[in-house]
């Protein structure tokens, strides 16, 4: 039998999660399923050949891009003509679309297939992409309902798959198991504190959020606070932020383990990001911030054309969690925001209602619904003959 060949780009850690197990449900149909691209240790695990270290192309900010653009547009290229010499079925770009986009759109005017899986924030800002995004693909993947709606009102051939954290995140409340794990006693309330996983994020919220912490420990003393560190320098960070800090607080920081942290709190204080996500899918009430520089804040606020940054707040399309936006990230904000939501029982037990109903939304088999496209896309059957 013919291999079944996939063309297949992912530039960051959480593609690379979302295309190993893309690549393990498109096995259970075609075992003998080729796949060539770019991919991380995970995809290589399930089987894919990556034609380059995937972290050459994880670059972010405006400095770093512009440094590497000699090498990124060499291997864009190569990747072009390797894509034209194999003839996959199709190719697929996964996320990073600034770099996978331009991809697509080659070979698709040369005649191969092309899905894109993860929309950019198309439908937040610069929404004059989505013409380019129409010539770049014959179909998108999108993980959210509203990014659905957005292709459909543009005419762009789209599926909703649904978001893979709620098919591994179980609707059953995780405080307990969470509690234990980290040896954390029952008894009083715990906060949890996420200033992202960037240092720019952390050096631009930490200050705001130990503040925060200091006036929620004065309105109630018995309160406990947990901070996850993405990685070991971010822990410097952050322990270097709390040993400046000059009040006494009963902080933990814990290595990793941001989702344990998150189901073992009350209440969490968070960088808006997929954190607020899996803070919905693990049932906590939320306040989220986000800060920019002065600069970017004063060019994005123009762009941005949502009423709303955090994902509990888009996927509802309306004002479900509190959102602190530059300015108004401070203690005498956040704090009364916090204790509002650690201490209504009512607006509680409303708020992880909603989230639920959020949860079985999104919990839709992603990884299996999004190989049947891909299928379908790439003009094969779902069972080989």
């Amino acid at each position: 039998m013919t291999p079944l060949r996939i063309g297949i780009i992912a530039g960051e850690a959480s593609g690379d999660i979302l295309g190993a197990d893309l690549i393990r449900a498109i096995k259970t149909r075609y075992p003998n399923a080729e796949f060539e691209g770019v991919g991380g240790p995970l995809m290589i695990e399930q089987g894919c050949r990556s034609l380059c270290d995937m972290d050459r192309l994880s670059v972010m900010g405006i400095v770093e891009p512009l440094k590497r653009l000699p090498e990124l547009l060499r291997l864009r290229r190569f990747l072009k003509s390797h894509f034209l010499s194999w003839q996959p079925a199709i190719v697929i770009g996964i996320d990073s679309p600034d770099f996978t986009l331009n991809i697509e759109r080659y070979v698709r005017e040369r005649g191969i297939k092309t899905l894109h899986y993860v929309s950019p924030s198309v439908w937040a800002w610069r929404q004059g992409r989505v013409k380019g995004i129409a010539k770049s693909v014959d179909h998108m993947l999108t993980l959210f309902p509203f990014e659905e709606r957005f292709y459909q009102e543009h005419g762009v051939p789209v599926t909703c798959v649904g978001h893979p954290l709620a098919d591994q995140i179980p609707l059953t409340d995780q405080r307990s198991a969470a509690r234990a794990t980290l040896d954390v006693e029952d008894g009083h309330p715990v906060l949890a504190i996420l200033p992202g996983s960037r240092s720019g994020e952390v050096a631009q919220l930490i200050k705001p959020f130990l503040e925060t912490a200091q006036w929620l420990r004065r309105a109630q003393p018995n309160i406990e606070f947990l901070i996850p560190a993405a990685n070991a320098e971010r822990k410097i960070q952050i322990l270097q932020a709390i040993g400046a800090f000059s009040q006494d607080l009963p902080v933990r920081v814990v290595s990793g383990q941001s989702r344990t942290v998150m189901a073992a709190s009350d209440v969490v204080l968070m960088a808006s990001g997929t954190t607020s996500l899996e803070a919905l899918l693990l049932q906590r009430p939320m306040v989220v911030a986000y800060r920019f520089g002065k600069w970017s804040y004063k060019l994005l606020s123009r762009l941005v054309k949502t009423p709303f940054f955090s994902l509990p707040n888009l996927l509802a399309q309306r004002a479900l969690v509190p959102e602190v936006l530059q300015d108004e990230v401070r203690a005498e904000v956040m704090g009364p925001l916090l204790l509002e939501q650690l201490n209504n029982a009512n607006h509680r037990e409303s708020l992880i209602n909603e989230f639920q109903g959020i949860h079985r939304q999104l919990a839709q088999a992603a990884s299996e619904r999004a190989a049947d496209v891909v299928l379908a896309c790439a003009g094969v059957s779902n069972v080989p003959d």
